[in-house]
Parts: C-alpha cells; sequence; structure tokens
C-alpha cells in the first residue's frame, strides 16, 4: 500500500513506518533482475491546501471595521468578500491558554495551560506542559508532508524552559512540530527593540527604529521570504503557516504617522463609540438585529467621570491603538498578497482569528505610559498629571503604553466585559474569517453557528483529507476535543455541531449548551489586589441565547432551575477537562515556590559568564525584594577609556546595572523607566585586575522598598547611596540579563551608546542574603577561569 495515499491505516499511525523491501535482492548492482521502487518524498493526499493562520493579540469583537468597528482594517474585510465571517467563534479569554488550544485542538485546561505559562503551577490542568499524548497540529501536519513555520508570538514555553539550556520540548522548532521559527518568547514584546529569536537561537534585528524598524513588518519580511522559498523550490508541497505578530497587545508601538490618521475621531470617548459601533454591527449583519446593546459595568466609569485633563490622553491611547492594529492588517495584506503571487492563494485555507481573546483592560482606568506599573502593582505612580506629560511619546519608543479599561468595554461592543473574563462574551468572542476559494463555493456570507478555537485543527485535518493520528511518535493520542467546522462552508443553515462549551479563567466561568448560556464573573482584570469573595459566592447568570445574542438580559431569576442544570454541567465538563481545583489567585502564581512549578534557577548563588545573554528573568536569581550582591571579576586598562556594562537586567522601562563610566564604577536602579537611582565610585580604577561589587540592603517591611547600594573595588569601600523604591514582581516581560553588553533598550541613558565593556570580564557573581559583607570571589577561582579562556 503507499503510505501517501488517504488511507486511515496508512497515516493513523506518525511518522508513518517505513516498509522494508522484500522482492529480490541481487548480489550485482548491475544485474538486469536489479529493481527497487523509486523513492517518493512523503506527500499529504492530493488537492490538501497549503494553510495560513493568523492570529492577532488582544483585539476585542467590536474593533475592526470588518466587524463594525472604527479601525480600518481593508485585508480583513477584502477576505470577508471572497470568504465567511464567523460571527460567534470564541476563544478562551486569554493568550497563551487560547494558543495552546489552537494548536492541539483541545480545550486549554486540557493541555496544561489554565492560565498564562508564567503562573503555571503543579496542577494537571495548569502546569504549562502539554501531554504528549496530544500532539500539536503542526507536528501532524510535518509528519504527513507538509512544510510547516510559525512566525511572532510562542507563549507556551513553561518559564523553568525558557533559557538557552533548554529543555525545548514546548519550543516552536522543538516539540512544537515546525520546521522554522523566527519570533519571540513569552507573552509580549517591545515592537522596536524586539528579543527575537530563530529556532532556538537569539539573534538581534539588524536594523533599530531609527532606520524605520517594526516587529510586525520584519515578521511579514521573514514569512514573505519564507513562502517564496517553499514555493519556488517545492511548489506542489502544501505550507502550514502560522503568523501570530505580537501586535497587538500592549505595548502599543506603531509609527505615529498611522497614528495621526485617527486624530480627533474618538473626542466622542467610549460610551458614544460603543452606540456606534453597535449600529454598524448591525448594519453589517455580525450582531442579531434584533439585540440589545449591553451596559456599562459599575467598575468602569462613564467617559464623562473622566478628568478633563486626562481626556485628551485617553483619546490619544486609542489613536494609538487603532493605528496599531490597522498597520497590522497592512502587514497581514502584504503577505496574503504574496501568497497570491506565487500562485498558492486559491488552493490557501486562510484562517484570519482578530484576536487570542477580548481586548485587554489591564491598562487600569487612566491607562498606563509602562503597562509594567499595574503588573507590579504600582499603577498609582501613573498620575494623571504624569500620563498628560506622557501623552506625545505613546507609540514611540519612549513608552511601553498600555490603552484604559474604557476602550477596553468599548473595542469589545457589543458584548460584556474584556479580556480575561472567560464568562462573558466580551472576553471569548473573537470575530474569525475563512478564505479558501478552491475549498468552498460561498462568499462573503457570514456564519453563526457557535466555533470555538478548538475548531480550527479538526478543520484542517478534514480540509487535507487527513485522519486524527491515534498514535504520534509511538504515544497513543487523546482526541482532539475540537469539532471541525467543514460542515458550515457551503451549508449556512447546518445545524451546529459544537453545542457544549465550557469555560474558565482565573474563577471567570461559564458553560454554553444548546444556545443557552450560564456565566459568573469571579475577578476583575485591572485589580490585582482587589479581595475576591468565595466561589461559592458568586452570582451566576442566565442567558437564552436564541432571543438574546448579546448576554443582555439575564434570566437567572425566572428559570433557577435550568440554571441550576448548566452549573452541574459546567462542573461535570471541569472534571472531564482538568478545570478543578479553581485557581483564583494572583500574585501568589508568580512565586513559583507558593505554585509549585520548577524553577530553573536554585540556591543563594549564581555565576555567570562573559558573552552570556538573552537570560530570561527566569534564568537568573531572584534579587527582587531582597538584599543582595553583585560581583564582577575584571581586567581593564583603567582610566576614563573603560566603559560599558559588566551585567544589566531588564530594560529602559525597569531593571538595573551595574556598569563602569569614564573608568568609574556604577550601579543603576531604574523604576518603571520613570526614576533612575545612580550610585558611582569617587574616584576611577586602576589599571589591572579587579573585583567590582555593588551590595544593596534592603529596607525590608514589605514589598517595593528601598535600600541602600554600597560599591566596593577590591573589598574598598568606593561610593554608596540610595534606591528609594523598587520593583517587586517584574521588571520587564521582554528584557533581559546580559552579561559584558545589554541587548535591547539599554536600562539606564547614563550608558547608552556605549553598554559593550571595554575591559575583559572573567565572571560574574551574584549572591542573595545579608549576612557577610566582606564577599569576594575566590581569587584562584577568577584566575583559573580567567586562564581557562585564554
Amino acid at each position: 500500500m503507499d503510505m501517501n495515499d488517504g488511507h486511515v491505516g496508512g497515516r493513523s499511525i506518525l511518522p508513518i513506518p517505513d516498509r522494508q523491501h522484500t522482492g529480490l535482492l541481487t548480489y550485482d548492482a548491475k544485474d538486469p533482475d536489479t529493481s527497487f521502487p523509486p523513492i517518493e518524498p512523503l506527500v499529504p493526499p492530493a488537492g490538501a491546501p497549503n494553510v495560513l493562520i493568523v492570529l492577532l493579540d488582544d483585539v476585542g469583537f467590536g474593533a475592526s471595521s470588518a466587524f463594525g468597528g472604527p479601525v480600518h482594517m481593508p485585508t480583513a474585510e477584502r477576505l470577508q468578500r471572497g470568504g465567511l465571517t464567523f460571527n460567534r467563534f470564541h476563544t478562551t479569554a486569554l493568550c497563551a491558554p487560547t494558543r495552546a488550544a489552537l494548536l492541539s485542538g483541545r480545550n486549554h485546561h486540557s493541555v496544561g495551560m489554565g492560565l498564562i505559562t508564567e503562573t503555571a503551577t503543579s496542577a494537571p490542568g495548569s502546569s504549562g506542559l502539554r501531554p504528549n499524548t496530544k500532539a500539536p497540529l503542526a507536528t501532524t501536519l510535518k509528519l504527513n508532508g507538509y512544510s510547516t513555520a510559525q512566525f511572532g508570538k510562542c507563549h507556551e514555553v513553561p518559564p523553568w524552559q525558557t533559557s538557552p539550556v533548554g529543555p525545548f520540548d514546548a519550543w516552536p522548532t522543538g516539540g512544537g512540530g515546525f520546521e522554522y521559527f523566527y519570533g519571540f518568547i513569552g507573552g509580549e514584546n517591545n515592537q522596536y527593540y524586539p528579543a527575537l529569536y530563530e529556532g532556538t537561537s537569539p539573534i538581534e534585528p539588524d536594523l533599530g527604529p531609527e532606520d524605520g524598524y517594526h516587529l510586525t513588518e520584519d515578521l511579514a519580511d521573514k514569512a514573505i521570504g519564507w513562502v517564496r522559498t517553499q514555493k519556488a523550490l517545492a511548489p506542489d508541497k502544501p505550507f502550514f503557516l502560522y503568523f501570530a505578530p505580537g501586535a497587538t497587545h500592549a505595548p502599543h508601538h506603531v509609527p505615529l504617522e498611522w497614528a495621526d490618521t485617527y486624530a480627533g475621531r474618538f473626542a466622542m470617548g467610549w460610551d458614544a463609540l460603543r452606540q456606534t459601533i453597535f449600529e454598524r454591527q448591525k448594519d453589517l449583519g455580525v450582531v442579531s438585529p434584533d439585540s440589545d446593546l449591553t451596559t456599562r459595568p459599575a467598575a468602569i466609569p462613564a467617559w464623562d467621570e473622566m478628568d478633563e485633563t486626562l481626556r485628551p490622553v485617553l483619546e490619544r491611547q486609542l489613536e494609538v491603538y487603532a493605528g496599531f492594529l490597522e498597520h497590522t492588517d497592512h502587514h497581514v495584506g502584504r503577505l496574503i498578497d504574496a501568497i497570491e503571487d506565487v500562485g498558492a492563494l486559491e488552493n490557501t485555507l486562510v484562517y484570519y482569528i482578530i484576536g487570542d481573546n477580548g481586548a485587554s483592560a489591564e491598562g487600569t482606568v487612566n491607562g498606563a505610559f509602562n503597562e509594567m506599573a499595574n503588573f507590579n502593582g504600582l499603577a498609582a505612580i501613573e498620575t494623571p498629571e504624569f500620563m498628560a506629560a506622557m501623552k506625545d511619546k505613546l507609540g514611540t519608543v519612549e513608552a511601553y503604553n498600555h490603552y484604559s479599561v474604557g476602550w477596553a468595554w468599548a473595542m469589545c461592543t457589543p458584548y460584556q466585559w474584556t479580556k480575561q473574563v472567560a464568562s462573558h462574551w466580551g472576553g471569548t468572542r473573537n470575530g474569525t474569517i475563512v478564505h479558501w476559494p478552491a475549498g468552498f463555493e460561498s462568499r462573503g456570507e457570514i456564519r453563526s453557528q457557535f466555533t470555538h478555537v478548538i475548531d480550527v485543527a479538526p478543520t484542517v485535518l478534514e480540509a487535507a483529507g487527513l485522519p486524527e493520528p491515534t498514535f504520534v511518535n509511538g504515544i497513543q493520542q487523546a482526541p482532539i476535543e475540537g469539532t471541525s467546522m467543514l460542515y458550515t462552508f457551503d451549508a449556512a443553515d447546518a445545524q451546529e455541531r459544537h453545542d457544549l462549551q465550557y469555560f474558565e479563567m482565573a474563577g471567570n466561568r461559564g458553560i454554553y449548551f444548546k444556545g443557552w448560556s450560564a456565566v459568573t464573573r469571579h475577578s476583575t482584570p485591572w485589580l490585582p489586589n482587589e479581595e475576591l469573595p468565595a466561589l461559592e459566592d458568586d452570582v451566576w447568570e442566565l442567558y437564552d441565547g436564541s432571543t438574546d445574542w448579546t448576554q443582555a438580559h439575564d434570566l437567572a431569576a425566572d428559570q433557577p432551575e435550568r440554571l441550576a442544570d448548566l452549573q452541574r454541567l459546567w462542573l461535570i465538563e471541569a472534571v472531564r477537562h482538568n478545570v478543578l481545583p479553581i485557581d483564583d489567585r494572583r500574585f501568589e502564581r508568580l512565586n513559583a515556590t507558593i505554585a509549585g512549578r520548577p524553577q530553573l534557577v536554585t540556591g543563594t548563588t549564581q555565576v555567570l559568564f562573559p558573552g552570556m545573554k538573552r537570560l530570561s528573568e527566569n534564568s537568573v536569581i531572584d534579587v527582587k525584594n531582597r538584599s543582595f550582591r553583585v560581583t564582577a571579576a575584571v581586567e581593564t586598562p583603567g582610566g576614563p577609556t573603560t566603559n560599558g556594562v559588566l551585567i544589566a537586567q531588564g530594560g529602559r522601562f525597569g531593571g538595573w546595572a551595574l556598569y563602569v563610566k569614564d573608568g568609574h564604577p556604577r550601579f543603576v536602579y531604574n523604576v518603571l523607566g520613570m526614576q533612575e537611582f545612580v550610585v558611582g565610585a569617587e574616584r576611577p580604577l586602576e589599571d589591572g585586575r579587579h573585583q567590582i561589587r555593588a551590595e544593596f540592603d534592603y529596607d525590608g517591611g514589605g514589598l517595593a522598598k528601598g535600600g541602600t547600594v554600597t560599591l566596593f573595588v577590591d573589598g574598598e569601600q568606593v561610593g554608596s547611596g540610595r534606591v528609594d523604591l523598587t520593583q517587586p514582581l517584574i521588571f520587564s516581560a521582554d528584557e533581559t540579563t546580559d552579561i559584558g553588553d545589554d541587548y535591547g533598550l539599554p536600562v539606564s541613558a547614563d550608558y547608552a551608546g556605549a553598554s559593550t565593556f571595554t575591559g575583559r570580564i572573567d565572571v560574574v557573581q551574584i549572591d542573595i542574603g545579608d549576612d557577610d559583607h566582606s564577599h569576594l570571589i575566590d581569587p584562584a577561582e577568577v584566575a583559573r577561569i580567567a586562564t581557562a579562556r585564554q
């Protein structure tokens, strides 16, 4: 039997087992009876389409013009006209869980992604570890003869596996099934100074923002190049391309000419904007014509209640975001054009998923100059006066900005709530467009069957004529949990097949069953310190989707028995899919010990070496909220020509560094890009070998306190000073720790442009605790290291 045919028996076990030659074996290859079958490359079944999945980040249902929103997205509209619009497509309400579900065809708790990887626990549903019984879609396609590549965001790597030592099981080119990867690991990235990987190797962009660099454009360029190469060298081999830009997750970075296009268009505020969007949605038919607009939650202020001095800043926040989203759609369009130019668009199944969850409400009520402030529980330091002063920096390299929760709510029109709130459609309903000219005859039509992100994988397999594998790499596979959407493509009125779906995120939970939904909101995304109710005290709501498209009319009081039935059904589904125990902890789960996940670095000492770079925050010993020492053993010519970084953690929007400026050792602590505390040595270094040490004595008494910094050279004190405030939880979501230089944005402008150390570093050591103030690295150990490097 030909293993390349579509027979289930030939492709249900992956890799497809090799068959040994069983015919006549001759002694001499020149013997006329010598005959072997030709080697045939592995290919999918005839007619299998190329597959392009575009997944945008943090886009609410009501943002795109394709779904009635204010942001012009011509590429989305173009695909709409030639394809199908799914207006009841759902995600998980958060990025990493949605991505894990999309790429596996299983619910996010089923593949260990109950929340984001940085909060993984030891519970199976939240471990951050995909079971090997649930192979990724990319693996299945690759083992069936597809070319596979991912560009952009990968947020599915457990934090203890993000270092250069791996393991790389969860990386795209490791266990993820992608032959090529160009993008970043983690939840977000600076669009001007990204921390990029090619495969598993860190790389630096050739250009900077001063040259016009932007990450989304770079990703599109690389994806276009990959497609052209594939079709130039193997035109008949289908590809699977997963394009997942960091856009439009914060920081909202975009060339200002894109933002300026929207100047003045949001002066009406979020309440009026929602009404405008809602009317457009009805005109387009993407919501039911008899549906009602949901009301504003009490937790979100009315536009008229906002400080008048802050309103221009708020307007600019959405202008920047709108420009960012249109800019992203433009570069998606470039990729679509490239696929068309090589003659492949006709038989390419395109999924354009406009958001991996609802719009993000993580920017606080006032919005944020640096979203890391809220993630550190320090949002209060971004006062309205400060925000007003930062208005013109939004969207630029000088900001790490996010918009107000009011805009997030508006971008989720017509639904309640936002990202993270898995209970309501505002968090989970995302506009999705499917385009496949060779695959279906329908054009420009709407499909309203209930669908979910776990349905994408089985749709792709059915479209390719491939069976769901029963064994992958010798491991028996658990069934895919999604339902193929192929039945809807040419049947607008087909009865929906995915009629049962649970939702849960940080205690926000819901259940959909045959048109009805029962939901309860447990936590608020932008209030990390809120006091949460007991789970059993949560108030459940009941909605009839056959008459109430938007979840506007709660029927819980009218039909308590139906509500009770759905609550019980939610519990059954929760047990089936590893949702229990429900975990609503926020800050506690950032602590690996409390959460019960592994830590790459343990103990009280870590030794680092020159040339090490791009070490994630989880790859370096934690110095936050405690005393610590950092010591560098160096050799330097001394004098004013000695400059550069010895060690830097974080970047422009938060971090610390030990460095030398004009021969003088210095230590800087940067709080959120808003305050810098610099302590310098009183005299310069002399020629020769030295040990430069900074001791930080933490004040104690809680989180985010200050401390005293003392500088030493060869054990002798040479300077001291104060740090008034520290970051308690995270320095940066994208900047890293580097030895001998500072990649990305520098922690401090004090050494910007001269970050490469001009002497020689033998070793850098970090020690936590305050028990030893006479610390020097063992000179014999330094000598041994130096000798080994020569």
